[in-house]
């Protein structure tokens, strides 16, 4: 590859590498940081919360902000967005300012990733050449993710949990200044009609609703009126979405999209995923370290190796497995394991929390059943889609699983705080974990025999 075009590589790779390490990075923090300001472990729970549904709810805008202001503008804007709420979560001294920024690198990340996506595909352009890019792209995206739990641990055991986000700062500086020099200037063509923000505020505006709705039923006889009121603002936010989404000249969500059963089952099936991933990731954070006492870096280092064995099962594996099973059968896999490896955690609350059950728990959804269930699903989302909408349907799906750990994470919540126990990780909240879990081998296995629509074919104009 062309040295210029494997810099340009670089650049979009550093940036996906900040935003999917900081989706991890913050679980083992998680500790610390309530210690530090007194929150409970539902409260703490936003910090995730508002950074996922800020992503999912933006990430299509940020793709068709891409398309109409240019690749290398929103590129930018998403990194630069992205440096100024790590520096300033870094340097909070107050837990709703840490939220704040928080939910604000959230809408960063959800300008950087379909940007960098982006100039990817249209700096390689050779069909050979640009797979290799992508793939390469992508394994920095798995890395970052992969890395986020350990290194979280390490950093705020040692130097506290300020640097996990101060920590970004330097790297962004790097890439800003780099994607300025060596990024090619966005074409004058490429201005087309702008997208309907407004639908992606009624989105954000509603599952934030439900979250907020969903964190208050626990105390539903002192705020029953808030409650209510709630419910009704959600369904006005969601009817007035529904009809933009029906009656805008240029929709952010085609609805037409969803006579395809492949995207439907592989979105469903993806929110539950969603719901089920960062879920397990905030439970096993909390376990290790306030029911079981392990510290933060301990506690990162155990599940160093499955994040290994995640890259070892995508690279060398799950290849051979994608050839030889449709994705249904590839996604009905990895949720089986799924299953699997919570009811290892139940049985290892049940048993006395041995570590071996806990680290084999760790290694079916961490290592093997995650990397399984979100390549096929990503596949299966965009099945019988034409290829020249493959964009909307991909970032669809990765809407969709975002969303489900925000709205997963809400509920998750909701239990953590109705349980009266000596523990944090209680036989519900794993129970509730389980429920995501057969419910999305369900999902997919309703879908599985049915028979594929033909391909959606329907106007973005």
């Amino acid at each position: 590859m062309h040295s210029k075009k494997n810099i340009i590589l670089i650049i979009a790779s550093m940036a996906i590498f900040v935003e999917s390490l900081d989706i991890a990075i913050i679980n083992l923090t998680i500790p610390s940081i309530q210690q530090q300001f007194g929150i409970s472990s539902a409260e703490v729970q936003w910090l995730q919360t508002l950074y996922v549904l800020l992503y999912g709810g933006f990430l299509i805008i940020g793709g068709k902000l891409s398309d109409s202001i240019g690749r290398k503008s929103i590129f930018i804007a998403g990194a630069l967005l992205f440096l100024l709420t790590s520096l300033g979560a870094g340097l909070s001294n107050n837990f709703a300012i840490l939220a704040f920024f928080r939910a604000l690198q959230g809408l960063g990340a959800a300008l950087i990733m379909p940007s960098a996506l982006s100039i990817v595909t249209h700096t390689f352009t050779e069909k050979q050449e640009r797979a290799k890019a992508i793939g390469i792209f992508s394994s920095f995206a798995a890395i970052g993710s992969g890395s986020g739990l350990s290194l979280g641990g390490i950093i705020s055991t040692y130097w506290g949990w300020h640097w996990v986000f101060l920590m970004n700062v330097p790297i962004l500086i790097v890439v800003i200044i780099a994607a300025v020099y060596f990024l090619s200037k966005d074409p004058d063509s490429v201005r087309q009609k702008s997208p309907d923000i407004l639908s992606g505020l009624l989105l954000l505006t509603g599952l934030l609703l439900i979250s907020y709705s969903v964190h208050q039923i626990g105390s539903i006889r002192e705020s029953y009126g808030l409650l209510s009121a709630l419910c009704i603002a959600t369904v006005v936010c969601f009817s007035l979405l529904y009809s933009r989404l029906t009656t805008h000249t240029n929709p952010l969500i085609a609805i037409t999209i969803f006579r395809s059963q492949a995207v439907v089952a592989a979105n469903g099936a993806l929110f539950l995923l969603g719901a089920l991933f960062t879920g397990y990731l905030f439970l096993i954070s909390l376990l290790f370290q306030k029911d079981l006492n392990f510290s933060a870096a301990t506690s990162g280092l155990l599940l160093v190796p499955f994040s290994l064995l995640s890259a070892f099962v995508a690279k060398f594996i799950l290849p051979s497995i994608m050839r030889s099973l449709s994705p249904y059968k590839v996604g009905i896999l990895g949720m089986t394991l799924m299953v699997t490896g919570t009811g290892m955690l139940f049985l290892a609350l049940l048993t006395g929390y041995p570590i071996w059950l806990l680290l084999l728990s760790a290694a079916l959804i961490t290592g093997l059943g995650m990397t399984i269930c979100f390549t096929s699903l990503s596949v299966l989302s965009i099945q019988d889609i034409p290829a020249a909408h493959y964009g909307l349907a991909s970032s669809l799906g990765s809407t969709s699983y975002f969303l489900g750990a925000g709205i997963g994470l809400s509920l998750l919540a909701l239990c953590i705080q109705s349980t009266s126990t000596t523990v944090v990780v209680s036989y519900g909240t794993v129970i509730l974990l389980g429920g995501y879990a057969i419910t999305g081998l369900l999902w997919l296995l309703r879908y599985q025999n049915k028979k594929a629509t033909t391909p959606v074919l329907y106007s973005t104009k």
